[in-house]
């Protein structure tokens, strides 16, 4: 061997020797220079792949169910009424939400909030392992991160909703002020009590708005966002309630340490023990027929704006009634005590189907103070105080004399028509000067042969007016109604002679706002329900004036007050004669006694009365009988007693009617009668006025007051000279709709008052 050859040989030698055995299967894969190629080309891959989603998760629109709120009904006190609404939420600007309660939801939640980017990575992913380990629901989400599950996405602890926040939360810190964040996560989250959103929270907890609570209850109500369920003082475990003030405690320490807090303050500060939930409020007794009035004004006022009515169903809104509390409270009571007491369904069919509705209205606003629409709303659906479905029959007459006073018509015989122009009140006189023929009855059959006005008014007799609106021209009598506030739409309104007795449909809240036309000395009063409403306590609704432009001249709207106040001094309304205020008003009773009806007013309060008779399937049937009472039910019968009863409670403010009039002086009340031991001569048919419940009890339907000394009965009293005497108590004939009268002792009527 060569000298060369050794060398190389000896060189093979020690290399083999030295070398490493080669790696062979999955080893050779991991060399750590491969580790950390895959490292990094993990990283990357990582990083390409967020980037990937980051650009292709969009922000989604915000959930249907976050939009949702609920509808707050709120009375003129501040009481709240109802709540409508699938979702339980109303949203409050951040500005209404003190900035302690603030900081105490901050402190507790995410403390680092006003200086974060928005997202917890090591939360998140802290979130995700123990979701794939199946370790249930974990915390370190940031307000940001909470906010957008509440508004974007779904409760569900999956893998890819955890990412799908990760990436939605970076883009919205980035599009989206820190303090709409913080407002859009009060307004989302869930408390607990069926509560979402703060405001509603508070007024679960405290009953109470968001900006009335103090530091303590601000503090709670951030505690209960950890465990709403487990907290909630009332259903609490001992465990539960310890937690809960330990967490209190947690919240109120985080916000020393941020320093939102004076130490010295903490340390005087206690727990309170927050109160227990109320029921919901429903719609039961009153609240329903006050709930649906009130969305109709504000339906038509969207309308009339151009606006969808679905924005009152997306919620949010509050509304404040104009109703008063003790004034409602006292029209409440007046139907019981005048009339639902007094009904005996079980005993008389009829009594099953008597319905009264009722509208009280302050002539000088047009709001409405009272409503009442029926026994109960969830067991009588339709409003009676908005129905129009009934006739108001002789509560029209003065609407036709105020149209012959604005028209300055004449009657056939070229006399200008006034309070002391004479009419021919003989029953069944053709109808001279119009197209169709039309021959009244008046009440029983009675004829008066020639009447001033201001008696045909008193004694509501259908010749006369009948005549009258003829005269006038029937197209300017529905003229002046619709001016004044009736449904002027056809087929409820229609221009025959039979209107001029109230034959068209109308409801005691229009009644009430064609009345308070004439107390409000002719400017037109669209009674209105709503007196404020505005969302998410900033954006407000603007809704109509109640207070119209002029429509009657007031010298002719306060001449028919004054021969209204005749109707109540020497008329069919006598039993609402009050001593301390003025009354102007007038009664009605339709065809058959289906309805029966007291429109009238003082100097400042105007309130309707309807009485119905609703049979099955909503069949309009006569209330004769009703409640006892012998005989037809007139306007000035339960509908007077009713409105004497609740006015003598509600009324207030001028007692006496401030007029420019130039009619004769009014009828004057009748004097007391002088004290005697003898019998009148005359039999009495007009009832006493109903005294107020703080004065006395209230009078019986079908028992007379006490008054000395008693008349005998109708059908045993002497026949006066004029006008005749009534045949029977039995109901009269149909008349074509506006016979009325009042309701006697012993079941009689008002001597021939139709």
């Amino acid at each position: 061997m060569g000298r060369a050859e050794a060398r190389r040989a000896q060189n093979s030698t020690r290399t083999t020797k030295g070398k490493k055995p080669k790696k062979t299967g999955i080893r050779r894969f991991f060399t750590w220079k491969k580790l950390l190629a895959y490292f990094v080309g993990l990283i990357a891959l990582g990083v390409g792949a967020f980037v990937a989603l980051y650009l292709y998760v969009d922000v989604p629109d915000s959930k249907t169910a976050t939009k949702l709120q609920s509808n707050i009904y709120k009375l003129s006190n501040g009481t709240v009424l109802a709540r409508t609404g699938q979702v339980n939420r109303e949203e409050v600007p951040l500005d209404k939400i003190p900035k302690d309660i603030q900081n105490a939801v901050v402190a507790a939640e995410n403390k680092d909030f006003w200086t974060d980017p928005g997202v917890d990575v090591k939360g998140t992913a802290r979130g995700i392992f123990n979701t794939v380990m199946g370790h249930g629901k974990q915390g370190g989400s940031t307000i940001t991160q909470q906010y957008v599950k509440n508004s974007y996405l779904s409760q569900e602890q999956t893998v890819t909703r955890k990412v799908k926040e990760l990436i939605i939360s970076l883009k919205v810190q980035q599009k989206v002020d820190k303090k709409d964040i913080l407002a859009g996560y009060l307004n989302t989250s869930y408390y607990g009590r069926n509560a979402y959103g703060i405001q509603a929270a508070s007024r679960a907890y405290y009953q109470k708005d968001v900006d009335k609570l103090t530091l303590e209850e601000g503090a709670y109500l951030a505690a209960l966002l950890q465990a709403p369920s487990q907290y909630d003082w009332t259903v609490a475990t001992d465990d539960g309630k310890k937690n809960a003030q330990n967490r209190w405690n947690y919240v109120l320490d985080k916000m020393v340490e941020m320093k939102w807090l004076p130490a010295d303050k903490r340390k005087d500060m206690k727990f309170e023990v927050p109160k227990d939930p109320k029921p919901p409020k429903g719609m039961s007794g009153q609240n329903g027929y006050l709930v649906k009035a009130a969305e109709q004004e504000i339906e038509r006022a969207l309308r009339a704006q151009g606006r969808s009515e679905s924005d009152l169903a997306a919620g949010g809104w509050t509304i404040e009634l104009s109703i008063d509390p003790k004034k409602q409270k006292e029209l409440e009571k007046a139907v019981y005590q005048q009339v639902t007491r007094k009904l005996d369904p079980q005993a008389r069919k009829v009594d099953a189907y008597a319905q009264v509705g009722a509208a009280s209205v302050d002539r000088k606003t047009g709001r409405v103070v009272a409503l009442y629409g029926g026994q109960d709303y969830l067991k009588h659906f339709s409003n009676n105080a908005t129905r129009e479905d009934y006739q108001p029959a002789s509560t029209f007459k003065p609407l036709i004399f105020a149209s012959a006073l604005q028209n300055e018509a004449k009657n056939e015989n070229g006399q200008r028509i006034t309070a002391g122009t004479i009419y021919d009140g003989t029953s069944k006189r053709p109808v001279r000067g119009g197209d169709t023929a039309f021959a009244p009855e008046n009440e029983d059959d009675v004829s008066y042969g020639p009447v001033s006005v201001q008696e045909s008014m008193n004694k509501s007799i259908n010749s006369a007016f009948a005549q009258m609106a003829v005269d006038v021209g029937l197209d300017k009598v529905k003229k002046t109604a619709v001016d004044m506030g009736m449904n002027g739409k056809a087929g409820n309104f229609e221009e025959v002679p039979a209107m001029s007795l109230g034959s068209m449909g109308a409801s005691p809240l229009r009644m009430a706002g064609a009345y308070a036309t004439l107390a409000n000395h002719g400017k037109k009063v669209t009674p209105t329900l709503v007196a404020k409403v505005t969302r998410n306590g900033g954006q407000k609704l603007d809704m109509p004036d109640p207070i119209g432009s002029q429509v009657l001249d007031r010298t002719n709207a306060d001449n028919v007050t004054q021969i209204l106040k005749g109707v109540v001094n020497d008329g069919t309304a006598k039993v609402v004669q009050n001593a301390t205020y003025a009354v102007a008003g007038k009664t009605g009773t339709s065809d058959d006694n289906k309805s029966a009806w007291f429109s009238g007013y003082t100097p400042g309060l105007v309130t309707t009365v309807g009485m119905f008779g609703e049979g099955p399937g909503g069949k309009q049937v006569p209330l004769t009988n009703t409640g006892g009472h012998d005989g037809r039910v007139n306007g000035g019968g339960y509908p007077a007693e009713i409105w004497a009863d609740y006015m003598g409670e509600a009324a207030d403010g001028d007692t006496e009617f401030d007029l420019e009039t130039d009619e004769a002086a009014v009828v004057p009340p009748p004097p007391a009668p002088p004290a005697s031991s003898q019998p009148s001569s005359q039999p009495s048919h007009s009832p006493s006025p109903a005294p107020s419940r703080s004065q006395a009890p209230s009078p019986s339907a079908s028992k007379p007051p006490t008054a000395p000394p008693p008349s005998p009965p109708a059908s045993q009293s002497a026949k006066p000279p004029k006008p005749p005497t009534p045949p029977s108590n039995k109901p009269s004939p149909s008349t074509g709709g506006g016979a009325d009268g009042g309701t006697v002792p012993n079941g009689g009527r008002e001597e021939q008052q139709n």
